[in-house]
């Protein structure tokens, strides 16, 4: 068997067995897909791939400046496929073993205050219409709920039809979580409800999407909704760099922390497999805690004593 059909096991294994996501999938395929096209330009492939060559493909993804997610999954990838073809028995060595990944910092995320969320909440509401109600539901379920914007894009009109306080969702590696539905974003499905068709496709009568779209797609982009976010931030005096989909996430995440939350309940309603990854949600609060007591505490705010000059 070669590369190909190692790449084609590989993906296929991932699949089945640690049941991993679309988007996860493809990108691993591309990424391989790289590797292989370098491994080309050197008379060889992943097959028959020498340490030196794995190691040349990781210096080169350091060249051409990559962000450091992309290339920590790009070696990944390449890691994940020579364990498995390792374990297969394909060869006796594994080739990428002695390349030791950089470290990657991991930067804290911008998070928007609750004060700004009012106002970004406010703005999006305020737009005339139809369009006002559909992007005030939009950013109240991402706020109230912690859902990825890839989740709420994909929920059916079925799932909330019958006003529940919580929703089943499927995400990352088909894993089912709950996420919860506060009072103000149920009253924003409620008003959204009634204009939803005004969205549909022309000459559609029905639409399985909570959020149709009159494209081609038949329901909303994430490109679109972040462009109606950015809109929404610029009428709320908000930058729209601070601002993404994920960034309401983010906000949900470190709001509950401030409020009292305990790691463990934002881990499960955030749908992290691994706690570590919710962590970084606790450095953000406490930065932001940090910031409040220098700016606010009388201490803070007195002047150190300087020692009286020598007489």
């Amino acid at each position: 068997m070669g590369a190909e059909g190692w790449v084609e096991a590989f993906l296929e294994m991932m699949a089945v067995e640690r049941a991993a996501a679309r988007n996860t999938l493809t990108a691993y395929g591309k990424d391989l897909a790289d590797a292989q096209g370098f491994l080309s330009s050197r008379k060889r492939d992943l097959a028959d791939a020498a340490p030196e060559d794995i190691e040349a493909y990781f210096e080169r993804m350091g060249a051409l400046g990559l962000s450091p997610a992309t290339a920590a999954r790009r070696r990944a990838a390449v890691r994940g496929l020579y364990r498995f073809a390792l374990g297969e028995g394909w060869r006796k060595d594994d080739p990428s073993r002695r390349v030791d990944a950089p470290k990657k910092g991991r930067p804290l995320p911008h998070v928007l205050s609750r004060q700004e969320m009012d106002r970004l909440i406010a703005a999006a509401t305020d737009k005339d219409g139809a369009a006002g109600l559909r992007l005030g539901c939009m950013v109240e379920l991402l706020y109230a709920s912690g859902l990825r914007i890839s989740e709420l894009l994909a929920l059916p009109v079925a799932a909330l039809a019958r006003d529940p306080a919580y929703l089943i969702v499927k995400g990352k590696g088909g894993k089912e979580r709950l996420a919860p539905l506060n009072a103000p974003a149920r009253t924003a499905v409620k008003a959204y409800l009634p204009v939803r068709k005004s969205f549909y496709a022309k000459g559609a009568t029905d639409s399985p999407w909570l959020f149709p779209s009159r494209s081609g797609g038949g329901r909303l982009t994430r490109r679109r909704f972040s462009q109606l976010l950015d809109e929404a931030a610029l009428v709320a005096g908000i930058d729209p760099a601070k601002i993404s989909p994920h960034g309401l996430r983010h906000a949900f995440a470190t709001h509950l922390l401030e409020g009292g939350a305990d790691l463990r309940t934002v881990q499960k309603l955030l749908g992290h497999a691994d706690i570590a990854t919710t962590q970084i949600y606790t450095h953000v609060a406490q930065s932001r805690l940090r910031s409040v007591m220098e700016e606010s505490h009388p201490l803070a705010r007195r002047k150190p004593k300087t020692d009286p000059p020598p007489s």
